[in-house]
């Protein structure tokens, strides 16, 4: 398997998802290490690394919203990664589809937001 990417001194590679279907909205982005790409190349739903929790995680594992991975892409410097998925629900924590969901104005100002929420959080991600 060729992992032979450019990654950051830490060993992560910056990894924007998009939904396989057209328009294509990009949905998040994320961090991955040599083992996330693997697992994910492995079980073909979409894995991350964790900077926070410096763990791997499988994207869904506590929501259920889940990304199947449909296909992928390199850029020209090896250095970002692009996914093309099958999103289950949102993908954003928040509840909406897209972490992409707040629009900004030329003043760097928060736009009314255009969109429902697929699903509660504080329902989805009880402790």
């Amino acid at each position: 398997m060729n992992l032979d990417f450019k990654y950051t001194s830490d060993g992560l590679i910056p990894a924007i998802v998009r939904e396989a279907t057209l328009p294509g909205r990009v949905l998040m982005m994320a961090w991955m290490s040599r083992q996330s790409i693997a697992k994910t190349l492995e079980t073909g739903l979409m894995h991350y690394w964790s900077r926070s929790r410096q763990q791997l995680w499988l994207k869904g594992e506590t929501s259920g919203h889940t990304q199947r991975l449909i296909r992928w892409f390199t850029d020209c410097d090896r250095d970002t990664l692009l996914f093309e998925v099958e999103q289950r629900s949102g993908a954003c924590h928040t509840g909406y589809r897209s972490c992409f969901f707040q629009e900004l104005d030329f003043d760097g100002e928060p736009k009314p937001v255009n969109e429902e929420k697929l699903f509660d959080p504080e329902q989805v991600y009880q402790k």
